[in-house]
């Protein structure tokens, strides 16, 4: 009986930590074309939260994505609640298999971005300023395409396999934000 318990408390643990796949969005839509939605002009509002939960910064962001033979460039410029001013360039190459490898100036390797229905989940390692230095951290963004010209984007942030922080944002084509 107690060897029962210990396999279905370790298949509890097991299951706790295991993560969606983007391909359990499949089915849904609008389907999400990354080439598609980051075209043209973004705006997007957010927040960055810490380890246990409470928001430390607001942001506003405009984005400017374009394509050219299939290669993406997604410019973003954030402005935080603080006055800080942050910009990051992406470069978004496709792959054979409908992925892109993503590069950024401050952004360690390559990421790469996954899209099925709705979804788009993307892994990178930032670099990012902190306490008069940098340090790096394991971003797993998770976007959802929940209109054709709007996103909600949900990223986690680690180090060492623990979670430091969050962001929240949403993300809308320039067109429709002021509808």
């Amino acid at each position: 009986m107690l060897r029962l318990f210990a396999m279905l408390f370790t298949l509890v643990l097991l299951s706790g930590c295991s993560s969606t796949a983007v391909e359990e969005y499949a089915a849904n839509e609008p389907e999400f074309d990354v080439q598609e939605f980051f075209q043209g002009n973004l705006v997007a509002h957010g927040v960055l939260k810490d380890r246990g939960g409470k928001v430390t910064r607001y942001f506003t962001a405009d984005l400017k994505g374009s394509w050219d033979d299939g290669v993406g460039t997604l410019e973003e410029w954030f402005v935080f609640d603080d006055g800080e001013k942050q910009e990051r360039i992406w470069t978004l190459v496709p792959n054979n298999d409908g992925s892109y490898t993503a590069t950024a100036g401050d952004v360690i390797g390559e990421g790469k971005l996954v899209t099925s229905g709705n979804a788009l989940f993307m892994k990178y390692v930032l670099r990012v300023p902190y306490d008069g230095d940098t340090i790096d951290l394991n971003v797993d963004d998770r976007m959802y395409l929940v209109t054709p010209d709007h996103l909600i984007n949900e990223s986690v942030l680690t180090k060492f396999g623990f979670e430091v922080g969050s962001l929240t944002l949403s993300i809308r084509q320039r067109a429709h934000a002021m509808e």
